[in-house]
């Protein structure tokens, strides 16, 4: 017998408060990935292999996401726009696809 496959609930959100938060996240967000996108290369280059994690416009480099969340929220408690990646060991090319 197959696993049964997670339900997918979509709702929407009318309720004023909820957006507004939804949009002050956005916006953090959005300068977080700004400055990321403005040191890309720099960041690429010199910390190949681990995870990173832009918060308050600022990089925390570790070895797990566990590492670099806890630093982030340390150092920028209030930044909801915070995000994490990590970063490949090797420069390969990479394929993006899905199913069609």
């Amino acid at each position: 017998m197959a696993p049964e496959e997670p339900a997918v609930i979509m709702e929407q959100v009318t309720d004023p408060a909820e957006l507004a938060a939804a949009q002050a996240r956005r916006v953090l967000l959005d300068r977080n990935w700004a400055w990321f996108e403005a040191h890309a290369p720099e960041i690429y280059r010199s910390h190949r292999g681990q995870c990173l994690c832009v918060s308050g416009e600022e990089l925390f480099v570790g070895d797990t996401p566990a590492e670099v969340l806890a630093l982030a929220k340390a150092a920028h408690p209030d930044d909801a726009g915070r995000f994490t990646r990590i970063i490949p060991k090797d420069k390969l090319p990479r394929i993006y696809a899905h199913p069609g």
